[in-house]
């Protein structure tokens, strides 16, 4: 079976999301901000399974299309809690930059379907 990058990749940077709500639980004891970002990160990978199972090309594309978002969201908690000092530069960059892989990779998929479907 060929690899999906994008499941992939999705679910590395859930497995890293969870590492970070860990640490900042645990450490910071900081759990609004880093509850939103583990929801948003952890739904990226699990629309993106949804899609691939999904019943029609229709539903492949709404499925994508929310993990786009999800993808999204996830990059602005990053960011806030990069910008509010709650994590470091360190910390935050590599999970800022694969983010930002992932909504390249899933914009893309999603352009090339909209092309597909006629949207």
């Amino acid at each position: 079976m060929k690899e999906n990058i994008i499941a992939t990749k999705s679910y590395a940077f859930a497995l890293k999301a969870i590492k970070l709500y860990q640490h900042l639980t645990a450490e910071k004891r900081e759990f609004v901000l880093s509850k939103q970002f583990l929801r948003a990160a952890t739904s990226i990978g699990a629309n993106v399974e949804e899609s691939i199972g999904g019943q029609t090309e229709k539903d492949f594309f709404m499925k994508l299309n929310i993990a786009y978002k999800e993808a999204r969201e996830s990059h602005y908690w990053l960011r806030l809690l990069k910008d509010s000092n709650i994590i470091t530069d360190d910390l935050a960059d590599p999970l800022i930059a694969d983010a930002e892989e992932i909504q390249r990779i899933l914009g893309s998929s999603i352009k090339t379907l909209k092309t597909k479907l006629n949207y």
